[in-house]
């Protein structure tokens, strides 16, 4: 497993992260960690490895996208000092380029996009034990849907810094094409973006996964 005793770990992004976390820092005693992914993982993490001692953060924020997380960087992620670092956004960035095409003030193009991602890489890596990189989706499975396709382009930036940098990467589009074989999107989730509770556990156990916690 790639966490060890007393490591921090921090996730961060957007709503997907997010789901009503503490502020101004999700983590401690009283559903802190919101009703996300991330307080799948973490409770799965706490379960399963209790030794470990670990401490698990929440700094998702809604409708953010790489932009906003440069903003805030310094002091939701640097400052924290954490151990290892959860990113996964990207899903605001494309969105935006089909629900508000006539606003674009609100897109992010894929070149920027590569380039601030890269910027934070390089900020943070010097700093802690790494990084794991999650890759944006659209619960889309006709992977001739525009929204779908950009969104893959996306993904493929994500996948492509991960090996760059020797990062654990998460393939949450490829992961949810799975699961759609056998259901609907509309069954995890009506905007095809923000999943239940069925949904949130199963990007908590593409995580897991990727980190190697496998401890029944």
């Amino acid at each position: 497993m790639l966490l060890s005793q007393g490591d921090t770990l921090l996730f961060i992004g957007d709503s997907i992260s997010d789901y009503e976390r503490a502020r101004p820092v999700g983590e401690g005693l009283f559903n802190a960690w919101g009703t996300s992914y991330v307080a799948n993982a973490a409770s799965l993490l706490s379960c399963m490895y209790p030794e470990l001692h670990l401490r698990i953060i929440n700094m998702g924020i809604s409708g953010n996208n790489v932009r906003d997380l440069e903003g805030r960087w310094d002091t939701d992620v640097m400052d924290h000092h954490p151990d290892w670092v959860s990113v996964l956004i990207g899903i605001n960035d494309v969105w935006r380029q089909f629900d508000s095409p006539q606003m674009p003030e609100t897109h992010v193009p894929l070149e920027e996009y590569r380039e601030t991602y890269t910027r934070l890489i390089e900020k943070t890596r010097p700093h802690v034990k790494g990084m794991i990189l999650m890759a944006p989706y659209f619960m889309e499975p006709n992977q001739a849907d525009p929204m779908r396709q950009r969104m893959d382009e996306y993904g493929k930036v994500v996948r492509e810094l991960a090996d760059k940098y020797g990062f654990p990467f998460v393939d949450l589009q490829s992961a949810w094409d799975r699961l759609f074989e056998h259901m609907h999107p509309c069954n995890i989730a009506w905007d095809r973006i923000h999943p239940n509770q069925v949904g949130c556990m199963y990007i908590a156990k593409q995580f897991l996964g990727a980190i190697g916690a496998d401890r029944a």
